[in-house]
């Protein structure tokens, strides 16, 4: 019996220990990106000069859309943000953006929104 309490300790303190370096790792992982944010109907993009990313809808991200919300003139309206997040490629299964923020950290919210590059009157 107390073999097996043993062996099972040493399984608990080794698998303890290895959920803390993936933690870490992920906090590394996260890059700061500096990008145009809109939120829509349970769909969030991130739009920069080159790049278009969806963005996990979380908790953090709820936040950050409503920051942006206070700044939108316009439903429409897409507000310059900076973020730390982490970015990974979408599963097979599933629609949406190639790539997937998740947001870690919400840095800066302009106070005003981004200038359309189409106007349609």
């Amino acid at each position: 019996m107390k073999k097996i309490f043993v062996l099972f300790s040493a399984l608990v303190v080794f698998t303890a220990c290895k959920n803390n370096e993936n933690t870490s790792e992920t906090n590394e992982e996260a890059k700061e990106i500096s990008a145009d944010f809109i939120y829509l109907d349970d769909a969030a993009v991130l739009k920069g000069d080159d790049f278009i990313y969806g963005v996990k809808i979380d908790d953090k991200a709820k936040e950050l859309a409503k920051q942006v919300e206070t700044v939108k003139a316009d439903e429409f309206d897409m507000v310059p943000v900076v973020i730390k997040g982490v970015v990974n490629k979408k599963a097979d299964n599933e629609d949406g953006w190639e790539d997937i923020v998740t947001i870690t950290e919400i840095i800066t919210v302009s106070k005003t929104p981004s200038k359309p590059d189409v106007k349609l009157e």
